[in-house]
């Protein structure tokens, strides 16, 4: 914002907040505390559930573990995700709101005049888009992970190290095909 002060452009921060913050920066940042917080706790659910053999015992009773056990978790999980998207992007536009009065003087009524005027309705559900897709990804790794821990303890820490990294990685991967898919929605021309 003083960068753009010095050229006389700080109305600009209007427009990089909005699609930064909507597009790009809050669906990826949710999904790496998600995929830390909830994926890692999910890895971890299953893999105990394995080391005290309650997965067995689901299977010995003819109960399936895909449907009792992962279906639920990724269905909360993609459900789940947009609407923490939402909020998120909500309360940093809100922080950029402030900051940009307090650093810039540019009013309240001034950010929320422009906000709608410069960033399009395509990019909030480009957002929620990516809030479920990564909700979808980091669920089902973080149950792959949980269901392959082998019977001991270090197999169970080791799972859910892979859980996160790998939830994260996938994540950033899939906001890249995101960008190159989308690239010509969403944007002011």
């Amino acid at each position: 914002a003083l960068q753009l002060k010095t050229f006389g452009a700080d109305t600009f921060i209007v427009n990089i907040l909005g699609l930064g913050i909507i597009r790009e920066l809050g669906p990826v940042l949710v999904s790496v505390l998600v995929a830390g917080r909830s994926g890692s706790a999910m890895t971890a659910q299953l893999g105990v559930m394995r080391l005290t053999e309650e997965i067995d015992a689901l299977t010995t009773m003819g109960i399936s573990r895909y449907t009792r056990l992962v279906l639920p978790k990724v269905l909360a999980l993609t459900f789940a995700m947009p609407l923490l998207v939402l909020w998120t992007s909500a309360v940093a536009l809100l922080g950029g709101m402030v900051s940009a009065d307090v650093q810039l003087d540019l009013g309240y009524g001034f950010f929320l005049q422009t906000l709608p005027r410069v960033v399009p309705l395509a990019n909030v559900y480009i957002g929620l888009a990516k809030g479920a897709a990564f909700g979808l990804l980091i669920a089902l790794v973080a149950c792959h992970f949980g269901l392959r821990v082998k019977p001991n303890t270090e197999s169970l820490s080791a799972h859910t190290t892979a859980s996160v990294v790998s939830a994260i990685t996938l994540v950033i991967l899939a906001d890249a095909v995101f960008a190159i898919a989308t690239r010509g929605i969403g944007v002011p021309r």
